[in-house]
């Protein structure tokens, strides 16, 4: 059987939609499911004969808790568990409740409108969504606090190596775990640094994305505690798609924060040094300056499993 997973390995696009869906209590969700599935498959289709300017996609991703609601097949995907609060001594990475969580990307935001609301007719009658993000391309790739965001994403193939799903889980080959946190970030703080203080959390430079020099780079900087290594010394990644989303009245301004992995560990890892330290208390500087509100693991299943439980 081919496995072909979902368009986890695009690179982040212009608009995204990112939403949130919470089950109703006793409601009839397997048919609804079934007709998600479809859905998801159908829109991916579709927009790849409508859409010739760039590359549009829907992604699905289940939760733990959802998994069982549903009846999928067990045992779970071995890492699919519900996430836990990493709490250090200042900062938390919060955990929060949610069934499954939609991804939509695409060049233009009328397409991402268009999605969203065909999944909202099926979704609305059996769940709530508790969060929708709409998400925008920031100048050249940057998160909104200004600095380039993913440039330690892999690239190529290795994007299939650490973002898919292979042989050490042969019933979910092509799938992908799916981790996200919406962060707000303290503007006025952040604004209120010089551009040389940025850096030194960041650990890179601002205007040219050139990562600070290690003697230069302190220890606590973003880019120092996200550097993950195996027992052998190779460097572990994720597939950042972040995405820069903005409430200009309100004065609100975050990232939202996504990461697809074949593994959750290394995301777990990753998030562990940030919140609590490497060592204990030298935490991420960045979180003085961001405040993470939501988080979430979920599984996004191959293309094929989708497949299996569609309506069509």
């Amino acid at each position: 059987m081919s496995q072909k997973p979902q368009n986890v390995t695009d690179y982040p696009n212009n608009n995204t939609i990112f939403s949130v869906w919470k089950f109703k209590e006793g409601a009839e969700i397997k048919e609804a499911f079934e007709a998600l599935c479809g859905l998801v498959k159908n829109l991916n289709s579709s927009f790849k004969v409508r859409v010739t300017e760039g590359p549009t996609s829907c992604i699905l991703g289940i939760s733990h808790d959802a998994w069982l609601k549903l009846g999928l097949p067990t045992p779970l995907p071995k890492e699919l568990v519900p996430f836990k609060e990493i709490k250090g001594d200042k900062h938390t990475a919060v955990a929060t409740d949610a069934d499954l969580h939609l991804h939509l990307s695409a060049v233009n935001s009328a397409i991402c409108y268009d999605m969203a609301m065909a999944i909202s007719k099926v979704l609305l009658p059996v769940a709530e969504c508790t969060d929708e993000v709409q998400g925008f391309k920031y100048w050249d790739g940057r998160a909104i606090i200004g600095f380039v965001d993913g440039t330690e994403n892999p690239n190529g193939e290795d994007r299939n190596y650490f973002g898919i799903v292979g042989d050490s889980e042969p019933n979910y080959k092509g799938g992908s775990y799916l981790f996200v946190q919406k962060y707000i970030h303290f503007m006025k703080d952040w604004d209120n640094l010089s551009v040389e203080e940025q850096e030194k959390i960041m650990g890179r430079y601002k205007a040219t994305d050139i990562e600070m020099e290690e003697h230069k780079k302190p220890s606590n900087a973003h880019t120092a505690l996200t550097a993950i290594e195996d027992e052998d010394g190779n460097e572990l990644k994720i597939i950042r798609a972040n995405m820069p989303y903005a409430n200009p009245s309100k004065g609100q301004a975050g990232t939202y924060f996504i990461s697809y992995a074949s593994t959750f560990s290394t995301t777990e890892k990753m998030l562990k040094n940030m919140f609590i330290g490497e060592p204990v208390g030298n935490y991420d500087r960045i979180l003085d300056f961001s405040k993470a509100i939501s988080g979430t693991l979920f599984f996004a299943p191959s293309l094929d499993i989708l497949d299996d439980y569609s309506a069509e």
